[in-house]
């Protein structure tokens, strides 16, 4: 599969940048949906992705370089070329956050509110940017002879991109879903942190091509973390409802 999907004046376009695209405006329009529901405008949703969806680009090659930073070190100028690849999705969504509770603070905006709006845009954002994975032949596991394996360079591996994407498009549908049922506010968003960890977690462990510290994937111990966070958070944020 050809990375490129066309050159525009000499600029190679790649497939990656696309899907990506299209992840980010589906998740933007599902969003805006959702915040009229709870009395907030469209263009508040547009202001925030303004912030939060430039530093979500900066998080995620900021990470990734962080954990590279033997290579990096070495070849600074390289740092800046982030259309060679080089992309972490968790430093996305922590700057994106970070990106979002500023908003907030300055707009005088309840956060917890806002990302329940967005929790579930995110997530779908994120099951069709993986596909983008497909393109460039990456995010693959190791060697099976289950029936869904692909091929990726001459060997037969699991499609780890696959089913994280799925796991997402699950996680979105059930967001969606339960919006309805949530007792607090902030309980969409920590619901989010947790399924989605959860899945990475043992998604992560099929893969060959993690960011590692000496023996172990950094993926799996933000996973972690995350839903430890997720967990704390929900209790505390339930205990002071049944307070108030």
């Amino acid at each position: 599969m050809d990375p490129i999907a066309f050159e525009f004046f000499g600029i190679q376009v790649a497939w990656y940048g696309i899907i990506i695209s299209i992840g980010i405006i589906l998740g933007v329009i599902v969003a805006t949906k959702r915040a009229v529901k709870v009395g907030l405008h469209e263009e508040t949703i547009i202001d925030m992705c303004l912030i939060a969806i430039p530093l979500a680009i900066i998080g995620a090659r900021a990470y990734y370089v962080i954990f590279k930073w033997d290579y990096y070190s070495q070849n600074i100028f390289q740092i800046f070329k982030i259309r060679e690849g080089g992309l972490a999705i968790h430093g996305a969504v922590l700057a994106g956050v970070l990106g979002g509770y500023l908003f907030c603070k300055y707009r005088k905006i309840d956060f917890l509110t806002l990302a329940d709006v967005c929790a579930p845009s995110i997530i779908l954002g994120q099951a069709i940017g993986r596909w983008g994975n497909y393109f460039n032949q990456e995010a693959y596991g190791r060697p099976t002879d289950l029936p869904w394996a692909i091929e990726i360079n001459g060997e037969m591996v699991h499609p780890t991109f696959f089913y994280e994407s799925m796991w997402n498009f699950v996680v979105f549908i059930f967001l969606i879903y339960y919006t309805k049922k949530k007792k607090y506010n902030g309980q969409i968003f920590l619901l989010y942190l947790a399924l989605y960890s959860l899945g990475r977690f043992f998604i992560e462990g099929l893969r060959t091509d993690s960011l590692m510290i000496g023996p172990l994937r950094v993926a799996q111990l933000i996973s972690i973390s995350l839903i430890l966070i997720a967990v704390i958070g929900m209790k505390v944020l339930n205990s002071r409802k049944n307070t108030y």
